[in-house]
């Protein structure tokens, strides 16, 4: 594994092979944004999802007709060493291509490329999705991003906010113990409402998952000093907000083009909500901000 800096006047960030995934971001006054993983509440930091986002029943479904996918939870890219193809100051592209130990769990001729590009006060992350193979291929990606909150030491969780562009009305579906969605099981999150006041107890039945917004932008932030993280997701139709249940010292803001394997749904891949699928040859890009919000 190895580790690759980002930086410009006013950004820093740090980026690992393994996974192609964040490990920090930094302001000028190198106060650090991202969450530093903690085993006692999780070791991630910003995994990328791919080719799930979540959880499929039973580990498994049926994909390409009579093929077979298998995937623990989030799928395997997150797991796996990228390769740096190439890299300046202010962006780093990282590239991900199936093998034959890939094919067994997701059986196309895929390359995923994982693209960073610094911007004012923050960082572009775009996901591109290429089809090398003969067949069509379906996939899903999202991205994981976790936020220390509260971010200074003299603060608490309930210090912070999260807030929407747009006043939203949400009720979000529950997972379940297999982290399947049950759409019928849902909670009132928001009510014509632009912010949720945090509080640890909101992720104790694990995310809140967010499939009908009209926002394509959330913020992290301190109720009253203008401070956080913003998070702007215009080629994603789905927004999880999670922390961990133990009560866990930060805030994922993760954009997803689709979602687990959901209650009403069968166990076929191309079936599931958001799918997405590449013909031969054929390439799709997906990309988020992260910004660091300023005084």
């Amino acid at each position: 594994m190895s580790i690759t800096t980002l930086t410009n006047k006013t950004i820093s960030i740090a980026l690992k092979s393994l996974g192609a995934e964040l490990t920090s971001i930094k302001d000028t006054d190198q106060t650090e944004y991202l969450w530093q993983g903690n085993q006692n509440f999780w070791g991630g930091q910003a995994p990328v999802l791919f080719p799930i986002v979540g959880s499929i029943r039973n580990g498994k479904a049926t994909i390409s007709g009579n093929k077979t996918c298998s995937f623990g939870r989030h799928g395997l890219a997150r797991k796996l060493e990228f390769t740096l193809l190439s890299s300046t100051d202010t962006s780093a592209v990282y590239s991900l291509r199936a093998d034959e130990s890939t094919k067994k769990q997701y059986p196309f001729d895929f390359e995923l490329q994982m693209i960073y590009e610094l911007i004012d006060y923050g960082v572009k992350v775009t996901h591109r999705v290429i089809n090398h193979d003969s067949i069509p291929m379906p996939y899903c990606v999202g991205g994981h991003p976790a936020f220390n909150c509260p971010i200074s030491k003299d603060e608490s969780f309930e210090d912070y906010i999260v807030e929407f562009e747009q006043p939203e009305t949400a009720n979000c579906a529950l997972l379940d113990e297999s982290g399947l969605i049950h759409n019928e099981n849902r909670v009132p999150v928001l009510n014509n409402e632009k912010t949720i006041s945090l509080k640890h107890s909101l992720f104790y039945k694990d995310a809140l998952i967010f499939d009908e917004l009209k926002s394509r932008k959330v913020s992290l932030k301190h109720k009253t000093l203008e401070k956080g993280i913003c998070v702007t997701f215009p080629d994603f139709d789905y927004l999880g907000v999670w922390s961990s249940a133990n009560d866990g010292p930060f805030v994922a803001l993760e954009p997803w083009s689709g979602t687990a394997t959901c209650s009403d749904e069968d166990d076929v891949f191309e079936h599931k909500r958001g799918v997405r699928t590449l013909q031969p040859k054929e390439e799709q890009s997906l990309s988020f901000t992260i910004q660091i919000i300023k005084k």
